[in-house]
């Protein structure tokens, strides 16, 4: 999961040189180990902060840090620019507390896995394509496999906090369209996560309380809020100006094996081969339908 807002200005479809396109896979990947890395920091976190407190603490650093660098102009937006900047906010809030909620109760991998079913859907029903409706199937398939050791082993809740994060993440895809198209930049992006930020900070409070303003955990705030925002934004969008926006869309379908690479390494979060197996099969009808996708919407305009 990241927060990654995409400028239509940074997007190209013109096939990068070789050395360039090394360049910009080793940036993507950067991108998606940092923010699998940051969620495993996140879930050290929560037995001092409580899971609201850890979501709190990411969102309030990451907006001040993006507010400082970006310095958003206020005037000169209309109503629904601000309607979308709102709603955007709400889908970040969202899609932050429902995944820090379900990586409390279930590994990284897995929790991952069900959450990208969010965009796979979307991706599924823009194409409107047969083909993608197989992949769906295929991801289906990866989800009823990773049932079969019972998802009560990877308890309940935690497996409808998933789902519910990727639905926050297909609306997060769809707003974030909007708002780049109303904001110069980073500017929507900064002013979203600051409403994201006031509007979990009341329950992050009640979680954390006075824990929030202790140095160690500031600190380790402050390094969740780069690991998962800063710095995977800014790979993403160097990356984005120098490979076709369907290959990083690919290249992004990874998320739940690095994500499992994460929890493993930081979390110690071992996993059945079958559920790897599963995982496999889910970011294949990923990818799949990814590539459906851009078939559909075909070359782009010349410029």
């Amino acid at each position: 999961m990241t927060d990654t807002l995409l400028p239509a200005s940074t997007s190209t479809d013109a096939p990068p040189r070789h050395r360039g396109g090394v360049l910009a896979v080793g940036l993507v990947l950067g991108g998606a180990l940092s923010v699998q890395f940051g969620s495993a920091v996140a879930a050290l976190l929560f037995p001092r902060t409580g899971v609201a407190g850890a979501v709190t603490l990411r969102l309030t650093i990451s907006a001040v840090l993006l507010l400082v660098v970006c310095r958003p102009r206020l005037r000169g937006h209309d109503r629904s620019a601000w309607l979308a900047v709102g709603a955007f906010g709400l889908a970040l809030a969202g899609m932050n507390s429902l995944f820090y909620q379900a990586i409390e109760r279930i590994p990284l991998g897995p929790t991952v896995t069900l959450e990208v079913l969010g965009p796979l859907a979307l991706s599924v029903f823009t194409a409107r394509r047969l083909a993608s409706w197989c992949w769906a199937g295929l991801a289906l398939a990866g989800v009823a496999l990773l049932g079969q050791g019972g998802f009560d082993r990877l308890n309940p809740a935690g497996v409808a906090f998933a789902f519910g994060a990727g639905t926050m993440w297909a609306a997060y895809i769809v707003l974030s369209a909007r708002v780049g198209g109303r904001f110069p930049g980073a500017d929507g992006l900064a002013l979203a996560l600051t409403l994201a930020a006031l509007v979990t900070l009341p329950l992050g409070i009640a979680d954390g309380g006075a824990v929030l303003l202790e140095p160690e955990v500031l600190a380790f705030g402050a390094v969740l809020a780069v690991l998962a925002s800063g710095l995977p934004y800014t790979l993403e969008l160097l990356a984005l100006r120098r490979m076709p926006t369907s290959t990083f869309a690919v290249l992004m379908s990874l998320g739940p094996a690095v994500a499992t690479l994460a929890g493993w390494l930081v979390l110690r979060q071992a996993l059945t081969a079958t559920e790897c197996v599963a995982i496999v099969l889910v970011i294949a009808a990923s990818i799949g339908a990814v590539r459906v996708s851009a078939a559909v919407a075909g070359p782009p305009a010349p410029r």
